[in-house]
């Protein structure tokens, strides 16, 4: 052993450095052969049997990398993956106009229509990123990683000048995450309901803009963990009060007894992203300023 060995230098080597130097030999190198060690062999990985490792894994690699990043807070965007940014809608009119198809035509004045929401987001998540620490200790945005209102999130905070997160699910039909966010904090994931679990662990606040299936399940969990005390109570708001009424009529609910009365106050409505800060502010200020985050979050 060196003098200058330390006293507490590794006593095994790393996985790292063995998964590098093992290399197979000879006739064991070829399809089939057991040799190569079960962490580097992604045949094994994959087998139906080890899904349980692959959640596990999942659920660890997001969990470290923002833990490394100094990430312990977020306010999460949720919102349809469809909606274009303002200039790319007019574009699509321009078009459509010029090619003469009516369907084609109505396709895109409605997407110039929804076009404003991305615009808002877009505000949103520039707002959010102004203001970090308004609630009383750093937020990020974060985002489901794709196109559209998710895009406009990250791209808000980017536009600021900071940081934002994107939590991608793998679909074969999104060939990529949108280009705005940071890339130490860019994840890809297979099982939604990690992705989901995610959305949640550090959530300060959750903000939804109209959406269709996948931003409807992502914000039902929410309520419904809420609901039911599985997490605690935290901002949620819903950016479009026309939209959200006429797809969702809580009324309804209330009147077949199928939700209590007060169950309606989990959340709050906004029209633009100013309202939707000014909301999750105030609901950390409360009767008490000197309340932050941190504080509420250990309840």
């Amino acid at each position: 052993m060196s003098k200058n060995t330390p006293l507490r230098a590794r006593n095994f080597p790393s996985a790292e450095d063995e998964a590098k130097a093992a290399q197979p030999h000879g006739r064991y190198d070829g399809p089939g052969s057991s040799f190569r060690m079960a962490f580097t062999d992604t045949d094994f990985l994959l087998r139906e049997e080890l899904r349980p490792v692959r959640l596990q894994l999942e659920l660890l690699k997001a969990e470290l990398v923002q833990q490394e990043q100094g990430v312990e807070s977020t306010v999460v965007v949720f919102g349809s993956a469809r909606f274009k940014a303002p200039e790319v809608a007019a574009q699509m009119l321009e078009d459509a106009t010029a090619g003469g198809d009516e369907a084609a035509i109505a396709r895109a004045r409605q997407m110039v229509k929804n076009a404003r929401w991305y615009a808002e987001a877009r505000r949103f998540g520039e707002l959010v990123t102004r203001e970090a620490d308004a609630l009383g200790e750093p937020v990020i945005v974060a985002t489901g990683g794709g196109p559209g209102i998710m895009e406009a999130g990250n791209r808000g905070a980017f536009d600021a000048g900071g940081r934002s997160m994107g939590m991608s699910i793998f679909l074969p039909f999104e060939e990529a995450p949108n280009p705005y966010i940071t890339p130490e904090l860019c994840f890809q994931f297979h099982y939604f309901a990690i992705r989901k679990m995610h959305f949640l662990m550090r959530a300060v606040a959750l903000v939804s803009f109209p959406g269709g299936l996948g931003t409807l399940d992502e914000l039902f969990e929410v309520l419904t963990l809420t609901q039911t005390r599985k997490i605690r109570r935290r901002p949620i708001v819903l950016v479009g009060r026309d939209f959200w009424q006429r797809l969702i009529d809580f009324d309804v609910l209330v009147e077949h007894g199928v939700i209590s009365p007060e169950d309606k106050n989990l959340f709050h409505y906004a029209e633009t992203a100013e309202e939707a800060w000014d909301a999750i502010k105030a609901a950390y200020s409360g009767d008490n300023p000197a309340l932050t985050a941190r504080q509420l979050k250990g309840n």
